[in-house]
């Protein structure tokens, strides 16, 4: 019992230091490691998307749901750069943390459908997915410090619930669905990376225009 309760005491201590070392970390540096994780999201799925490609039937590119069927579109974001400069920087981490908690049960869904798609690149496709849903993990748990150093707002998430569980039993849907949901995790994840971006720029008081 005491040996445990020792272990139990190096884990507190453990936690409470890691936490007390991030808030003690200056809000631009996190947004800088912040901004590299979106970026990998970003990068990552639109690597995906390519692999996707090279062996997508015709077919599929004309019954592929329409952007707006994805389940984030309800969310109202800025179109542009310019837009996003006009909302506040407790606004834009919201939208962006809003976005990612989003995609919690979705990069599961990909996760398990991504062992049995088929498809020719089936283990890079898989691999790839597992690395989204671990930057995705390490950007929100970034995300979720961000959020506590910020105004109340940046702690806003809004609920965007994915009701789908499965991608399809035949083949066709199968990657047609498949490539759908990556399709919207890549305009999503390219909002996220677009939004730290603008608050990265920010944090280091750099002109609007180059951010």
């Amino acid at each position: 019992m005491a040996h445990r309760g020792t272990n139990g005491s190096k884990l507190f201590m453990t936690v409470l230091y890691t936490v007390t070392a991030c808030s003690a970390i200056p809000i631009s540096d996190l947004l800088d490691r912040a901004s590299q994780h979106s970026d990998k999201l970003h990068s990552l799925s639109t690597i995906l998307t390519q692999e996707l490609d090279s062996h997508f039937p015709p077919i599929g590119r004309v019954i592929t749901p329409r952007p707006a069927m994805c389940h984030t579109s309800s969310l109202e974001t800025p179109n542009d750069k310019e837009q996003a400069l006009q909302v506040s920087e407790s606004n834009l981490l919201s939208l962006a943390r809003s976005l990612l908690q989003a995609w919690a049960d979705p990069l599961v869904v990909l996760s398990a459908s991504a062992n049995s798609l088929p498809h020719p690149a089936q283990n890079s496709i898989s691999n790839k997915v597992q690395e989204l849903q671990e930057h995705s993990k390490n950007l929100g748990d970034g995300l979720n410090i961000l959020s506590g150093k910020m105004e109340p707002m940046a702690q806003t998430i809004s609920s965007l619930p994915y009701r789908g569980n499965n991608i399809g039993q035949d083949e066709i849907s199968k990657l047609i669905n498949f490539n759908f949901l990556l399709s919207c995790f890549r305009r999503d994840s390219h909002k996220i990376d677009s939004f730290l971006k603008v608050l990265r720029c920010r944090a280091a008081k750099m002109q609007p225009q180059l951010c």
